[in-house]
């Protein structure tokens, strides 16, 4: 299935088909999950990047244990609306994983994503060592609840 626009990815989804969101780090996969009524993103987990294999080994094994219809991934846009290494480096994950498993994907701008987690947790006075064990996964349901209420809106 080739990389589709959220609208496109919400119309081939079945009835209460969820979503995975991911944002994906050079260090780091965080993961949220949405409901089946596509209304809130739940963050659930980290995942330490190895190599690709075992990523999307895990990263797989986590949609079918969730039974996971579409990914939302996050798609490291620069501020200026560019797109650099970065960006390349996320579409060729999705490549690689498409080329793993057939799976409905569609990017959704992540810019200041992990920043306005980081203010979020501030401002709820969490540690740093606890905002460092969940920051990635929080960003995922940033991303996650960025593109549901797009979707609810359009």
């Amino acid at each position: 299935m080739p990389e589709l626009s959220l609208p496109e990815l919400k119309a081939a989804l079945p009835r209460a088909g969820r979503l995975l969101g991911l944002d994906l780090g050079t260090k780091t996969i965080g993961l949220a999950v949405s409901d089946g009524a596509l209304m809130v993103a739940s963050p659930i987990e980290t995942i330490r990047r190895t190599k690709f294999t075992a990523d999307a080994a895990r990263l797989l094994a986590i949609a079918d244990e969730r039974k996971i219809a579409g990914f939302v991934i996050g798609l490291p846009v620069n501020m200026d609306g560019t797109e650099g290494p970065r960006c390349q480096s996320t579409r060729q994950f999705v490549r690689n994983l498409l080329g793993v498993r057939d799976v409905a994907v569609a990017y959704w701008d992540e810019r200041l994503s992990t920043a306005a987690v980081q203010r979020a947790m501030i401002d709820a006075d969490l540690t740093r060592a606890k905002r460092a064990k969940v920051v990635d996964q929080m960003a995922a349901g940033y991303i996650l609840q960025g593109a549901l209420d797009f979707l609810r809106r359009n």
